[in-house]
């Protein structure tokens, strides 16, 4: 794997960045949402929402998603075996809002089923992937998971959750023309 250790990049010629403009330009870029979740000890489930999340092979299938290491459920992540990805549904807005804070009753409301495989998931979600924890790479504020998927299942009707500019939206089909 080739990384580059930020404090030998050289810098010099390059203006400093602006957080805001890059939070601005990253908000824009439109992205899936998804919520995350895994059983910590005595069974009890963790989770966090998530819009970093993307397919990263087919064979063998995997999946990566980016967990902040501020995130109230990151030591519960740190040491799991295995997560699911249950991808969101437009009506699901509340739920993920709820998911991205640092809330201690996020599994208080809302509809949440247990897998075969004993990982709590949403209830009618767009699709649930279920995944074995392969790798865990460092990635500044954050952690990146790479899922080995085991599991797959879609929803017979879907109408997904969009997040952009910092709202929510739904994908639907683009008109002809």
């Amino acid at each position: 794997m080739i990384s580059a250790d930020p404090s030998e990049l050289d810098d010099t010629r390059r203006e400093p960045l602006d957080p805001d403009a890059f939070r601005a330009a990253m908000a824009s870029f439109p992205t899936g949402v998804t919520i995350v979740t895994t059983q910590g000890p005595e069974d009890t489930p963790y989770g966090f929402t998530a819009n970093s999340f993307c397919s990263v092979s087919l064979e063998p299938p995997m999946i990566l998603v980016c967990l902040s290491r501020t995130a109230r459920s990151f030591p519960v992540f740190e040491g799991c075996k295995q997560f699911a990805v249950s991808i969101l549904q437009a009506h699901h807005t509340e739920l993920a809002r709820r998911f991205a804070s640092k809330r201690e009753d996020k599994f208080a409301q809302g509809r949440f089923v247990r897998t075969t495989n004993g990982l709590t998931v949403v209830d009618g979600a767009v699709a649930v992937i279920e995944c074995d924890l392969h790798q865990q790479h460092d990635a500044g504020d954050h952690v990146i998971l790479v899922g080995l998927v085991h599991s797959a299942r879609m929803a017979e009707n879907r109408s997904p959750a969009l997040y952009v500019d910092r709202a929510f939206g739904a994908v639907g089909p683009v008109p002809p023309g």
